[in-house]
């Protein structure tokens, strides 16, 4: 069990049981003792079959909803949000899923009704909510939202706060931050020194998520993908 990617696009929720697991490990091929390869794939937390079809993904994101289950309530919120899996394209409700999850203890949650807030999607603009938002979903762990708050003191002038976010962040694996950071270096706005702790604490992230196994599948899932996009 090695720790996940923080981006959301390299992992996965899994709709039978809600665990996420990054990608290069859900795509990788599994073998069993005999070292064949295994052609149904399961879930490597319940056990359960992979689902065949959307319709199967929406039935089992449904039961996990009505389960109370936290990452499926905001799973389903990010559906409504963008439009996916036929449902209409629906930030009122993505809005409500949200404050669900966000309740029962989701950050990510809190973090999309900042930007919400932020950017007027399904509210009106309201930037001190969606700072207090954000400040909630940056206490849950949510490196998003640090980020954020690193951006939003930084266009307020307020760069050592910008930096101490920015810093938190990037020991959480944000490379946006790292960029930020380098960005407030060139305007001497940050150290040398300040630069150089980042440049380590990124490359300490990347340790802790290194696996030979799943960069291979990931670079075989990146690559399928990048065909279908041309195709």
């Amino acid at each position: 069990m090695l720790r996940l990617p923080t981006s959301d696009k390299s992992c996965i929720s899994m709709p039978c049981c809600g665990y996420n697991i990054c990608k290069g490990c859900f795509f990788a091929p599994v073998y069993d003792d005999k070292g064949m390869e295994v052609a149904e794939k399961k879930c490597p937390f319940c056990n359960t079959l992979d689902p065949t079809s959307d319709e199967d993904v929406l039935e089992r994101i449904k039961k996990r909803v009505s389960a109370n289950d936290v990452f499926a309530i905001y799973n389903l919120g990010l559906y409504h949000s963008k439009g996916d899996y036929g449902f209409p394209q629906n930030q009122a409700k993505a809005l409500e899923l949200w404050h669900r999850a966000a309740e029962l203890g989701n950050a990510e949650a809190y973090c999309k009704i900042g930007y919400s807030h932020e950017f007027g999607e399904g509210v009106e603009v309201d930037k001190k909510k969606a700072v207090y938002y954000y400040e909630l979903a940056a206490m849950g762990g949510d490196v998003t939202a640090r980020h954020f708050l690193g951006c939003i003191e930084e266009d307020a002038g307020n760069m050592d706060r910008s930096l101490k976010h920015h810093m938190i962040a990037v020991r959480d694996g944000c490379i946006d931050s790292l960029d930020r950071i380098k960005g407030l270096y060139s305007r001497r706005d940050a150290t040398k020194d300040d630069y150089a702790t980042a440049l380590n604490s990124f490359q300490e992230y990347l340790g802790e998520t290194k696996s030979k196994h799943r960069d291979l599948a990931w670079m075989a899932t990146s690559f399928i993908e990048g065909l279908v996009i041309k195709d």
